[in-house]
């Protein structure tokens, strides 16, 4: 009986960290996601905005900013909405299989999603095929997360 109830204590204690998922997000040394801009600011203003450090939000591990309390409160009601798409790196070095930096003047907005991209040149290579693109990308986005994903 002993053995039983020590057993099932290990697998109770053991399961919940076999079910966490790994995360990777593009942040800077504090955590701050989209380098301080705000995420809302992609779909309302068409344009990066910088956020400030009063209206923040933790989500996903990531410290996002916003430019206005309405947009942390947008992005309350539904983060997944205006989160940007894994995590934060280049959507076109992701279709590549590479991490790679940003500039978020080279955003885009694709099937409601935030895409981020290195540089605009980067995105018009990106756009040269959208669809197939992103489909890489998604595909090996996963494979990424597994191996460097904390």
């Amino acid at each position: 009986m002993k053995k039983l109830s020590l057993l099932l204590l290990t697998l109770g204690l053991a399961l919940p960290a076999l079910a966490q998922t790994k995360t990777l997000l593009n942040l800077d040394k504090t955590g701050v996601a989209i380098q301080g801009y705000d995420p809302v600011a992609f779909f309302t203003d068409n344009k990066p905005v910088k956020g400030k450090p009063e209206f923040v939000r933790l989500y996903k591990g990531a410290t996002y900013q916003f430019a206005y309390k309405e947009h942390r409160d947008l992005f309350a009601k539904d983060s997944a909405k205006y989160e940007p798409a894994f995590g934060g790196y280049c959507a076109y070095g992701l279709s590549k299989g590479k991490l790679v930096e940003i500039d978020v003047d080279a955003f885009q907005i694709v099937d409601g999603r935030l895409l981020l991209q290195y540089s605009k040149g980067v995105r018009d290579d990106f756009n040269k095929d959208t669809k197939g693109n992103l489909t890489k990308a998604e595909a090996n986005w996963p494979g990424l997360v597994e191996k460097k994903g904390k």
